[in-house]
């Protein structure tokens, strides 16, 4: 990590996006390991066990359903990048097609999830430490609010993680999975795998929109598509690197937990389990240790992302309307500080809410993952109107899907109804107001923001200059 100055945040693991390392055009093998990196997260550290514990070994359909899911929202904000390359971001990607409220309504999900999520990657690494310990509840609920508060005082330094170090955690992320998965496969058991669905069919759709979370990310790699000096060769070598590493990597940590841990596969700390059947007794330790960095690194991606959302989010039409001057900046910049105080406070509620028992880590999971789905259900719908051609028979199928896996999310639906209830509103209001002749800017830098570094700002064309590419309808300007 290192002190800078201007922010320029990394978005959550979950939405885990990177900061380029250099401006010249991405060559196959750097554009394949951005894609990947953000792709993964820490959330792979959790969730095979919480799928395991909803579904049994039938959690491995759900993996199975939700990779065809993957690769067809690959195709699509592949093709959006590329649609929409002024746009930038999920905001953008939905004002394209459904209009400027419903970009807005994308942009607070979306928000609403990254500032949910750092919660529960805190709750991640103090799963880890305290099954090390053999500590409870209690005990990981507090080391859960030490993180949180550990990576809000580093926020609030300007300490940020920079784009070697998040794919320096990514790495660790897939080494630590690689070890646990070869080295446990010894252990795997065909007897594991009966009975294979104990709770019920349904519960393969539960465990598909727990799992759901692990699978954020290609929209925030969209932005990349601009950025390869061939995008018609190179961006196909490229997704189907990312897609089949990715895929690979979760196929095999599912098989994993369920064959070689059987009925202990319902854990929070799978990766502890299968660490000790790999390595030994420092196993446990060794799986300890990782969690606690990518914690660090992740939440720290998280506070980052989600206060620059904010501060897009939230200013006024006003400020947008100036040059962009340092009288006009400096108060954005000064609302920072009660920004992040105001998203480590959530994010103390719900860890004192799990630590009381109110909600359980499934429920903490539950909340932003549905916040993404709502997001994903925008952007999908947009596309099936924007785009043409192969991307737009991928976008329908993709928006039912995540449609089906949303219906399952339960009572998470009625907090994302309330968020898109009230960024309509407000969408509504601003346009009365000021007639929104910025507005769109405004939303689309909003959620660019925890990925704006991937793009470069000196290549940036506006929308209504920019010729679609082919395969796509050409850009409504009314919208």
């Amino acid at each position: 990590m290192t002190k800078s100055g201007p922010k320029v945040p990394s978005a959550p693991l979950g939405t885990r996006p990177v900061r380029p390392l250099s401006v010249r055009p991405l060559s196959v093998p750097r554009g394949a390991a951005l894609y990947i990196g953000a792709l993964l997260g820490p959330g792979l550290l959790l969730l095979p066990g919480l799928a395991a514990a909803q579904a049994g070994p039938a959690s491995v359909l759900a993996w199975l359903a939700l990779i065809g899911l993957s690769a067809l929202l690959a195709v699509v904000f592949a093709a959006l990048g590329r649609a929409v390359p002024a746009a930038g971001g999920v905001i953008g990607y939905t004002a394209a097609g459904l209009g400027r409220r419903a970009g807005a309504v994308a942009g607070w999900c979306f928000l609403a999830g990254v500032v949910c999520g750092a919660p529960i990657v805190c709750l991640i690494g103090a799963s880890y430490v305290a099954e090390l310990t053999g500590g409870g509840q209690l005990m990981r609920a507090a080391v859960a609010g030490g993180l949180l508060l550990a990576t809000l005082g580093l926020a609030l330094g300007g300490v940020r993680a920079t784009t070697a170090a998040q794919l320096v955690l990514v790495a660790l992320l897939i080494a630590v999975v690689v070890v646990a998965v070869a080295g446990s496969a010894p252990a795997a058991r065909a007897a594991n795998w009966v009975p294979f669905a104990p709770h019920g069919w349904p519960s393969i759709g539960r465990a598909a929109s727990t799992l759901m979370l692990s699978f954020v990310g290609w929209e925030a790699v969209a932005p990349l598509t601009a950025r390869f000096a061939d995008p018609a060769r190179q961006l196909p070598r490229v997704i189907a690197i990312a897609f089949g590493a990715t895929a690979a990597l979760y196929l095999g940590l599912a098989v994993a937990t369920i064959g070689s841990l059987g009925h202990r596969a319902g854990t929070d700390v799978p990766l502890a389990d299968l660490l000790q059947l790999a390595i030994g007794p420092a196993g446990r330790a060794a799986a300890a240790v990782a969690a606690l960095v990518l914690t660090l690194g992740a939440n720290n991606a998280y506070l980052s992302g989600a206060t620059e959302m904010i501060l897009q989010l939230t200013r006024t039409h006003r400020t947008h309307r100036t040059h962009r001057t340092r009288r006009s900046a400096q108060p954005a910049q000064r609302s920072a500080r009660p920004l992040l105080l105001l998203i480590g406070a959530a994010g103390l509620v719900l860890i004192g809410l799990y630590a009381l028992r109110v909600v359980n880590t499934t429920a903490l999971v539950t909340l932003p993952t549905t916040m993404f789905l709502c997001v994903y259900l925008t952007c999908t719908a947009s596309a099936s109107r924007v785009l043409a051609g192969p991307a737009r028979v991928a976008a329908l199928p993709a928006l039912l899907a995540v449609a089906a896996v949303l219906a399952f999310c339960g009572w998470a639906l009625a907090a994302a109804a309330g968020v898109a209830l009230a960024a309509a509103l407000r969408a509504g209001a601003r346009a009365m107001g000021t007639g929104y002749s910025r507005s769109a800017a405004v939303l689309a830098s909003a959620t660019v923001a925890p990925i704006r570094a991937q793009r470069e700002p000196a290549t940036a064309v506006s929308a209504a200059t920019t010729k679609a590419p082919a395969g796509t309808k050409p850009m409504n300007a009314a919208l």
